[in-house]
């Protein structure tokens, strides 16, 4: 009878407290819909609603994967706040939690993620390559910025055997112009970067890179202008240099071969040597009938269009192909004149360095009568095939050893010419 009894007052106690509006606390409700906007590189600007009466607001963040008590809490009494001085390119995690009142403070939310931008690209030729910002993470992986555009030659210029990284960077919102078959119209503000690496060891990649340098073209009030960066050797940092340097390499070939070179780095008035058409600079490499092929099964031309980075351009079938020098599906001629375009005609051209010293006219789309190869075959041999030496071994640029496979190619071709 007495436990009745005490079970009856207990649940009166209780049903009273219950009915006591003064004394209820309504819960400190989490906040809900957590949004991010505004994303910088460097900022972000978080808001989200809340069905309570808050007094403030307790928001803790930090780069991904941080443990709760280890991240910055900042307090506020809006619903919304600008995070600051950020990193680029950098994922973070959020928590919020609701401060009602000093016993009454709601559960962290779940963890809500957002992205900071890469930097903009700066197309101003800066003391270290790493101010450009047109790499993201550590400059030695090489990882260009997500507004790059990276594309391969379909047959490419040899530099003592150095592997090279293409890519062009268009300012916000512009496009090339299709221009034929050859250099399409680059906007101003263009930045075009080609690196040149080793790798240390070609039967293990894993090894690592050796990187010498990084050519920069920027397009400024309608001329290019041209930097070369010198990577130390820790492979932290690049510095412009404007002048010729030699660096000592040695790597492992694919057959497990070690090889040697003094790789020169030309100065930027040798440079200008190639990269010229009537005393005015230019790019060299990035002509539409050099990039129109497969890279990863896709058409390089096509991503252009696909990506709204080429104009005027309907389908790459309009674009004839410079033939891959190395390819033998091609004809001897195609793949010996290819390889002549590639490594020789930027100075054997009309307005090229080469057009009062020499009759020779090596562009893929001359014909072989007006380029004079025939009337120029024992200089050619000569050039291309002596034991290297400066000034008179050809490419006259570039080079500090003979490559092989090329002069091999150049010989055959000359060989079967009447």
């Amino acid at each position: 009878m007495r436990r009745k009894i005490y079970l009856l007052v207990f649940i009166t106690t209780l049903l009273f407290n219950c009915s006591s509006d003064d004394d209820f606390v309504a819960a400190c409700n989490e906040v809900t819909n957590v949004s991010s906007n505004s994303i910088t590189s460097n900022s972000v600007t978080l808001t989200w609603d809340n069905i309570s009466t808050a007094a403030s607001y307790t928001i803790e963040y930090g780069i991904s994967g941080f443990s709760l008590g280890n991240g910055t809490l900042i307090s506020t009494t809006q619903s919304n706040l600008d995070l600051v001085n950020l990193n680029a390119n950098t994922s973070y995690d959020v928590y919020i939690q609701t401060f009602c009142s000093v016993n009454n403070i709601s559960m962290y939310t779940d963890v809500f993620s957002f992205t900071t931008n890469s930097p903009t690209v700066i197309t101003e030729f800066r003391p270290t390559l790493s101010e450009l910002n047109i790499f993201v993470g550590n400059l030695e992986n090489l990882e260009p910025t997500p507004f790059a555009f990276e594309y391969d030659l379909n047959s490419t210029l040899f530099s003592d055997y150095s592997h090279k990284q293409r890519f062009i960077v268009l300012p916000a919102g512009e496009k090339m112009i299709y221009n034929g078959d050859g250099l399409p119209l680059f906007p101003n503000n263009t930045l075009i970067a080609k690196t040149f690496y080793y790798n240390n060891n070609e039967t293990d990649l894993s090894q690592g890179k050796h990187i010498i340098e990084t050519r920069v073209l920027i397009k400024i009030d309608g001329l290019w202008q041209t930097g070369d960066y010198k990577w130390n050797e820790n492979q932290t940092e690049a510095v412009l240099n404007p002048n010729s340097s030699i660096v000592p390499v040695t790597w492992i070939d694919n057959n497990g071969e070690t090889n040697s070179i003094d790789y020169v780095i030309p100065s930027d008035n040798q440079c200008f040597t190639c990269h010229r058409t009537n005393e005015q600079k230019r790019p060299i490499g990035p002509r539409l009938r050099t990039l129109n092929f497969n890279v990863d099964g896709v058409n390089q031309l096509q991503s252009l269009i696909d990506n709204q980075l080429l104009d005027g351009l309907s389908s790459p079938s309009n674009v004839t192909i410079l033939p891959k020098w190395d390819d033998i599906n091609y004809s001897l001629e195609d793949r010996a004149r290819a390889y002549l375009d590639i490594n020789c005609a930027h100075c054997h051209t009309e307005g090229g360095y080469c057009e009062t010293q020499s009759i020779l006219r090596l562009d893929y789309e001359t014909t072989f009568i007006d380029s004079n190869i025939l009337e120029r075959k024992n200089s050619i041999i000569f050039r291309v095939s002596s034991s290297f030496q400066p000034g008179l071994t050809m490419p006259w640029i570039g080079t500090t050893v003979l490559h092989d496979e090329g002069v091999e190619l150049i010989l055959d071709y000359l060989d079967s010419l009447n």
